[in-house]
Parts: structure tokens; sequence; C-alpha cells
């Protein structure tokens, strides 16, 4: 299209072809190439890394067990950034355990380093029963061994980081679990000795591993995730 020119000419340059446009070369400022660092065992550790300690208290031993969990920040300040498990310490004043729990560390700390799903681990732990037998925690949570409340302090870190989704309870079974828990604290308003979260007669629910299942209408409910024997 012909386009009429008004004003002196002061000068002139030829364009060429592989020559962009400055809109081009704008967008190109813009959005910088850079190189998204995913992590894999040959990542160098930092001076400095984020880490987050976890008190494991358990009715087997008179001392706590502290596990730090150190993160490391990948391709920080950009859209990109992910925040991942790198090391794992555990210290504790209990001897006992010294040395599968070191050697425990370092096999977590070297899945940690090599990159890809590492929320396995928590269901692995979990899963590790104790021969002698398991314990409660306070709020009626069972848990079949101290490797399994390794377990899941790394599950609950996985989740602060965001590595793993609380999935929780849909909004039918929220409801549903709120109404037994009302009707149940209607029936037993007359007795103030309780102050569990759960009542004292409660069951262990297979699905959740809490003492919560109460007996309701003929079902063993529980009160915790809303299992329910009868559907």
């Amino acid at each position: 299209m012909a386009k009429q020119i008004t004003q002196s000419i002061v000068g002139y340059k030829v364009k060429k072809d592989e020559e962009p446009t400055t809109e081009t070369a704008a967008k190109s400022e813009k959005k910088p190439s850079a190189d998204i660092v995913q992590m894999h065992e040959s990542v160098q550790r930092p001076e400095m890394l984020l880490g987050s300690t976890y008190k494991v208290k358990t009715p087997l031993s008179d001392h706590a067990l502290y596990m730090t969990i150190n993160d490391i920040v990948l391709n920080q300040g950009t859209e990109h950034e992910l925040r991942r498990p790198f090391e794992i310490f555990i210290n504790s004043k209990n001897m006992d355990h010294f040395m599968w729990v070191v050697a425990l560390t370092r096999v977590i700390s070297a899945v940690f380093r090599k990159g890809g799903d590492c929320t396995f681990l928590a269901e692995e732990l979990k899963a590790v029963f104790d021969p002698k037998g398991g314990y409660f925690k306070p709020g009626g949570k069972y848990m079949p061994s101290l490797v399994a409340e390794i377990g899941d302090a790394i599950e609950s870190h996985l989740r602060m980081i965001g590595l793993l989704k609380d999935e929780g309870l849909d909004e039918h079974q929220q409801k549903l679990v709120d109404e037994k828990r009302a009707e149940y604290d209607a029936l037993q308003a007359h007795d103030t000795t309780s102050t569990a979260d759960y009542p004292d007669s409660a069951q262990m629910c297979s699905k959740c591993m809490t003492k919560a299942a109460i007996l309701m209408d003929g079902c063993m409910t529980c009160l915790s995730c809303g299992d329910s024997k009868c559907g």
C-alpha cells in the first residue's frame, strides 16, 4: 500500500529481513531465557538452607527425637520456583536407636537429593510396624512404630511445602462427621468428665488409624474421617 510522505527526508536505512522489529525486541527483553533447574543428585548444596524441626515424643522413651528437614529452593525468584527437601537430621539424648537412625537419615537424604517423586517415603515409613506393638499419640491417632511416626512427620513437612496436597474430607463427609459428633455430644451432654478430643470408649478406625470410631445407630462411625461400616 502506498504511503504519502509529507515531511522532508533527512536520512534512510535499509531494513534487513533478519533484523528484529522494535516490538519483537521489546518482548525478548521482557522474557529473558533461563534454564529451569530440576532436583537431581548433582545439584550443589548452598551455604544456607531453609530448615524445619519437628519434635517426636513417644511413650517408648523418656527422651524426644528432634527431626530437622532442610529444604533447597530451586529457580528462586522465577515463576518456576520450587522448594524441595534436601537433607534430614535426627537427634536425641536416647542413644538406643543411634545406629539405625543415622542409617535411616542418610538413606532418606540420598533419596531427597536424587530428585523425582520422594513422597512415597512417607507412606513406606508409615507402614512399618513394631513387633512389640505401637502406641497412641495425643488425640487418639495410632502409631504402629517409631519409624511410622518419623514417616508421619515427613508427610506433614511435604504437605507444608506443597509437595503433597491435603485432600481432607469432601463436603458430604464433613457434614456427616459434624452431624454424628453433634448427635453423640447431645447424648453425652450429662457426662462432663471426658476432656479428650474423642470419647474414651471410642475404638480405633481401620482407615485413618485414629481412636475415634463409635457405635451409633448400630454402625461403627469414625468421628475423625467419617468412615462408616454402614456405607
